[in-house]
């Protein structure tokens, strides 16, 4: 089973209420046994909502608001669905598709808290828990290697 980012399929989830819907993605769900998750809706954000970025070792939106209690909040439902969802299936995790640059999914590079869409080296708070647990997480600017 792969985890993979809902506003990647076309969910409207993302902080400005649309998505990030894409093919590669929506195709490769449509074969996959999949489950969806999206941390900051999950953790009792909106959509659409300020977005929000990694500064240091808080989640800050545009308006200057803290939220970084929503973010690990969503992270850590997000992640205890999709194990409880594996499980459930009788599957093995084997990896996970997600955002590229989110402060929940990004994988390496994210925003830099400046909202300048500058980047700086780091892992959104739902890698961290990932890469926490050896799950392999690549972004969809990435494709799944099956070797």
């Amino acid at each position: 089973m792969y985890i993979i980012s809902a506003c990647l399929v076309g969910e409207n989830c993302k902080y400005n209420g649309g998505n990030n819907s894409c093919r590669w993605v929506e195709e490769f769900a449509e074969t996959h046994s999949h489950v969806l998750v999206c941390p900051e809706t999950e953790g009792g954000l909106a959509a659409p909502r300020p977005p929000a970025e990694i500064v240091g070792d808080k989640v800050i939106n545009s308006e200057g608001k803290d939220v970084t209690a929503e973010f690990s909040a969503g992270a850590a439902a997000s992640y205890k669905r999709a194990m409880a969802a594996a499980a459930a299936a009788g599957e093995q995790v084997e990896g996970a598709i997600l955002k590229a640059k989110s402060p929940s999914c990004g994988r390496d590079r994210i925003y830099d808290g400046t909202f300048s869409k500058t980047l700086t080296d780091g892992d959104g708070l739902f890698v961290r828990l990932m890469k926490n647990d050896n799950i392999k997480v690549i972004t969809e600017k990435e494709t799944i290697d099956n070797d």
